[in-house]
């Protein structure tokens, strides 16, 4: 018997005393981060919700098994938040598709959820049609049986057999008018119960561990009152996938008590929250890196790759990568590479290889 089959299986109910130890911490690292954000001022803030909504977009696909590329996601955001960045690549329609459901759901958190929102949402991820090879219904509740399954072809394992298609718009309607209209739960214990409640009705096609996804971002985004993520729950998720999986499967097959999916969820925002020092980290170290070099000559193919390797490069960069990066040639990206060997910013990296690579070279 799975949970949504239980009478009234929306009047959950969990153990205050085993939460509200964990519910403070949270509460106190999200506004402790706010408070420390807010120190560091309007560029810098800018910089750190830009690195934050492209680490969320990146690692909420990756959950999913779909890998996007960071520099259109970071793009993507960029552009789209109007920040002023230099070296933005073009982006793809799904990576677009998938940047606007996040920043509808991040900077606009204190308008309704609405069908017609996630339909839009929806439309935005499936753009043609299709997900991978297959066509699928767009911008509408499913009208099919849907399943999550593991396993090879013969060999597969059911975990979950979400509601039939006919119960989900009553289902969806019930969820929908709670979400925007229940206010005595504390809205971090609102997030989870979102989450858990969105991918049991799995109302789409494809698409469900995005938007739900997106759904608690935005109700995360009213636990902070900011419309600024400093922190990314899809990243801690992806780290944790194996016991997310776990745990939105124990809770789907159990009973209306629920408190064991809200011990995990608000553990794993803890340490989503824990985590965000890294990017605190390396907004500072770019911000103190560039304060260095203020009066440093650098021509704009030079600080185009040095933002980029500041920004977390993907993989090695090596002359060949910098020249097609840039769009120079072999000799003129060699000669900007050993200007900046010289200049004490850049240097080879130590495990050598068939190719040499460099990296910043950090006091």
């Amino acid at each position: 018997m799975y949970l949504y089959q239980q009478d009234n299986w929306t009047d959950f109910r969990w153990n205050n005393e085993n939460l509200l130890p964990l519910l403070g911490r949270v509460r106190h690292l999200q506004g402790r981060l706010l408070g420390q954000m807010e120190h560091l001022g309007f560029p810098l803030q800018e910089e750190a919700v830009l690195m934050t909504l492209t680490l969320d977009v990146l690692k909420s696909s990756e959950i999913e098994g779909e890998m996007l590329n960071k520099e259109q996601v970071r793009s993507s955001i960029a552009r789209r938040l109007g920040l002023e960045q230099s070296g933005l690549v073009n982006s793809s329609r799904n990576v677009d598709g998938v940047v606007e459901m996040m920043l509808d759901a991040t900077q606009r958190y204190a308008m309704p959820l609405t069908e017609e929102r996630l339909f839009g949402w929806h439309n935005a991820l499936f753009p043609t049609g299709f997900s991978a090879a297959y066509k699928i219904e767009v911008a509408k509740y499913r009208s099919g049986e849907m399943q999550v399954v593991s396993g090879a072809m013969g060999r597969e394992k059911v975990h979950y057999e979400a509601p039939k298609p006919e119960l989900v718009e009553a289902e969806m309607n019930r969820f929908l008018q709670w979400f925007n209209h229940e206010q005595s739960i504390d809205p971090v214990i609102k997030a989870a119960i979102a989450h858990l409640c969105f991918v049991t009705i799995h109302p789409f096609d494809d698409g469900n561990g995005r938007i739900a996804r997106a759904i608690t971002d935005l109700q995360l985004a009213r636990s902070d009152n900011s419309s600024q993520r400093f922190y990314s729950m899809s990243n801690q998720i992806l780290t944790e996938r194996k016991k997310y999986y776990d745990a939105l499967e124990k809770a789907q097959h159990g009973d209306s008590d629920i408190t064991a999916w809200l011990e995990w969820f608000l553990s794993c925002l803890e340490r989503a929250l824990q985590n965000s020092e890294e990017v605190l980290k390396a907004v500072l170290f770019k911000a103190k890196f560039w304060d260095e070099h203020r009066e440093t000559a650098l021509n704009p193919r030079q600080r185009q790759i040095i933002n980029k390797l500041l920004d977390g490069f993907d993989g090695k960069l090596t002359s060949s990568k910098w020249a097609k990066i840039a769009k120079t040639s072999s000799d003129t990206a060699l000669r900007d590479i050993q200007d900046l060997i010289t200049k004490g910013i850049l240097q080879k990296e130590a495990q050598g290889g068939r190719s040499t690579s460099y990296e910043l070279k950090v006091e």
